[in-house]
């Protein structure tokens, strides 16, 4: 795939502002806030003090020290939800937030030879400025590319370097052919474990930062072996099952379907049937669409 850019209008810019913004998220969210810099961005969560998924974003510093920001990019659908959440626990902490998304768009750029047009390592999370905003390499998985918080000028220079346009639906095709996860597209709010979506893998938690929101549920579903199921890439032959439609294995359901795109897709299937299945030849069935799972190439966490 040559390499492109495209602008992900489902992605939204937030700032956080002040002298206690690393301090303030370092106590909300799943990953090591200071350890982001202008040079080195994040992919964290924002979980219920159950653990619960609620928000995934990226996270990268942006600006001189004397008007330095923490940029995330939530979900737009969801961002008021967000930033109400993140003000009911602002107490006396000395930030602002903002959203920006007038100011900034978030841009994608993948395929062969982005991450090098753009001057960025395949390291994840490699950052630097770009034509007035910041690029970084994918925190996740640099295989995805880069992401980028860019003004509306911004867009010229990439294609200075030598990215194309793009459809956002490359970019998903991309994304479900590696296996990776997007927001409330592949997990429920409130109800989908970090774990079960692969986040730990992903790059997603620090299991050596101090307290945050739900880190008790996170660590002791993580040392204590309770995964009993995960998000699984899986191959879709006939038609494509809507996000929701249960998974069925010998007549009896076994998972739940989660986003799809031309014959890719996710879905939350029990790691027992998986093994199962591949060991007496079953198939796994959505509706009339049979589907056929695969361990992504990326983790490398130790099975549940």
């Amino acid at each position: 795939m040559s390499a492109g850019y495209a602008v992900l209008g489902q992605r939204s810019v937030v700032a956080v502002t002040g002298e206690d913004r690393k301090a303030f998220l370092q106590g909300l969210v799943s990953n090591d806030v200071l350890r982001v810099t202008p040079d080195r961005a994040a992919y964290a969560l924002f979980l219920t003090p159950q653990g619960k998924f609620l928000h995934d974003f990226n996270l990268v510093e942006s600006g001189a020290e004397s008007d330095a920001a923490l940029l995330l990019d939530p979900e737009t659908d969801r961002r008021a939800d967000l930033l109400r959440r993140l003000k009911m626990y602002k107490l006396r902490s000395k930030i602002a937030l903002e959203d920006r998304t007038e100011q900034l768009r978030v841009v994608v750029a993948f395929g062969d030879g982005a991450l090098e047009a753009l001057g960025l390592p395949a390291e994840p999370g490699a950052a630097r400025a770009f034509a007035g905003g910041v690029a970084f390499t994918d925190p996740r998985l640099p295989a995805l590319g880069a992401r980028l918080f860019l003004p509306a000028d911004g867009l010229a220079a990439l294609e200075a370097a030598g990215l194309a346009p793009r459809e956002v639906a490359d970019y998903d095709r991309l994304r479900l052919s590696l296996g990776i996860p997007d927001g409330t597209l592949d997990l429920i709010p409130e109800k989908s474990i970090p774990l079960e979506s692969r986040m730990d893998a992903l790059n997603a938690i620090s299991w050596d930062k101090g307290c945050y929101m739900g880190q008790e549920l996170t660590a002791r579903t993580k040392y204590r072996a309770l995964i009993k199921k995960k998000l699984f890439p899986v191959t879709v032959d006939g038609p494509a099952p809507d996000t929701g439609t249960p998974v069925t294995l010998d007549g009896k359901e076994v998972g739940e379907m989660r986003s799809g795109r031309d014959g890719a897709a996710l879905a939350l299937l029990r790691l027992e049937d998986v093994q199962r299945a591949a060991e007496n030849g079953l198939t796994f069935q959505a509706g009339p669409a049979v589907l056929t799972p695969r361990e992504p190439g990326w983790d490398h966490t130790t099975k549940g």
